[in-house]
């Protein structure tokens, strides 16, 4: 299926782009706030009008000829977006007067050659309106006065971005996506991996740790599978962060920790297994994601052999409620081990999605010496049947002649029996107990 024709927004920092990104596309993928500059990286999300899809695309705040290392990067960043473009949409704050960047940006733009619309942003009462007609000085004849904030003008402005575009691929030709987070502290490698599993530059990647705040992510396509891969912001203890847009930006990682599919923990193979690491390893654990821990930075380390046994040691003490999860040993920077990462993928979200029948599981509950779990013999339910209620996760239904929650001991040793039969490599599995009546 052909890639979705992209739309990108682009400005100066702080005119409102992040909030008409997410107008468009009904989410909350971008962080909205008053601090400038909140938004660094390239921020994707569908949107549809009228039955034509689309892609937007969110862009850091430009600022053309700034050398600074993170606003360069953003312009570079911004820059790839725009020659993929079918239409750039740029924002101005009707507001504020014209800006020297707004007049420098405007010229660029018009430069590029792509289809260039200009959005008058917060134009929310009459009196700010009529002001609208002074940015045609921008040189960009299509103006469409607008307030993302309270949806005012989209439709036109929407109505010209995809009166070229194609009509929607209808919901039986879309192929399947798994949706991989990466997740982990700040500065661990994680926009590097996104670039080098992309094969792209399209994570900001800096040695300042912090660059990305918010999530960003790439569809990939791989041996005929379709990953969305989304980076997210490094997750810090609470009380290290300060800035509201830091704040945000843990919040929404957590967020896109919830609605993936596989977690990718990446933890710093010199500094160890944290205990930072394993609270965000936890984090998807407890909402039922299916887990890879990838021990990044491996070049960096001299005598592999035993630092393999000393993190090997540290994943028992500190990561014992993964030990379903494998564990690669990688280096993004280097793409040293990095080629199994797809094949694990798909291997873990088969394991994620796999369905075992009730007949099958009746037969390996026989099979089973339930007298050898070390849980007290009291607390040890008598279990009459057992079927699988769902998945993704791996979800089994007990129906048992006791109506309590499973002694911890009894629900591990059993879980253990389940992947010793079927695998459910990567995934968690959940138990739920029901009286027999």
């Amino acid at each position: 299926m052909p890639p979705l024709p992209t739309i990108v927004i682009v400005g100066r920092p702080n005119v409102g782009k992040s909030t008409l990104f997410n107008r468009l596309t009904g989410g909350r993928r971008a962080i909205v706030g008053n601090e400038p500059g909140i938004t660094r990286d390239r921020i994707y999300g569908q949107a549809e009008w009228l039955g034509k899809q689309f892609e937007m695309v969110d862009t850091g705040g430009m600022v053309v000829g700034e050398e600074a290392e993170i606003p360069a990067r953003i312009l570079e960043q911004a820059e790839v977006a725009i020659r993929q473009a079918a239409a750039v949409v740029m924002v101005v704050d009707g507001r504020s007067e014209i800006t020297s960047s707004d007049k420098e940006l405007a010229q660029m733009l018009r430069r590029t050659g792509r289809p260039l619309l200009l959005a008058v942003n917060k134009m929310d009462s009459p009196a700010v309106l009529a002001r609208a007609g002074e940015f045609f000085s921008l040189g960009i004849s299509r103006l469409f006065p607008v307030s993302a904030e309270h949806g005012l003008g989209l439709d036109d402005l929407l109505d010209e971005l995809t009166a070229a575009l194609p009509a929607a691929v209808s919901q039986d030709e879309k192929p399947q996506e798994i949706t991989v987070a990466i997740i982990g502290r700040p500065n661990v490698g994680k926009s590097t991996l996104l670039n080098r599993l992309a094969s792209a530059e399209r994570a900001i990647v800096s040695e300042m740790p912090g660059t990305t705040r918010d999530a960003v992510d790439t569809l990939v396509e791989r041996d005929g599978a379709r990953y969305r891969l989304v980076d997210t912001a490094g997750i810090r203890r609470k009380g290290k962060t300060r800035l509201m847009a830091e704040k945000l930006s843990v919040v929404m990682a957590r967020r896109h920790i919830r609605l993936c599919d596989i977690a990718l923990v990446v933890m710093d193979a010199a500094e160890g297994i944290t205990a930072l690491d394993a609270t965000i390893a936890g984090y998807a654990h407890r909402d039922g994601k299916s887990i890879i821990v990838l021990v990044n930075k491996w070049d960096q380390v001299k005598d592999r052999k035993l630092a393999a046994a000393e993190l090997t040691e540290q994943a028992r003490r500190k990561l014992k409620f993964l030990d379903y999860a494998p564990r690669l040993f990688v280096s993004a920077k280097t793409g040293l081990g990095t080629q199994k990462i797809f094949a694990e993928i798909r291997e873990v979200a088969a394991a994620r999605s796999s369905r075992i029948s009730t007949g099958e599981l009746n037969r390996f509950l026989r099979s089973v010496d339930l007298e050898r779990a070390s849980s007290p013999a009291h607390l040890r339910p008598k279990i009459f049947y057992i079927t699988q209620a769902a998945a993704p996760p791996p979800t089994f239904v007990l129906f048992a002649d006791k109506d309590r929650r499973l002694h911890f001991a009894f629900e591990r040793f059993l879980i253990n029996q389940l992947r010793r039969q079927y695998g459910f490599r990567g995934t968690p599995i959940i138990l739920k107990q029901r009286p027999h009546h």
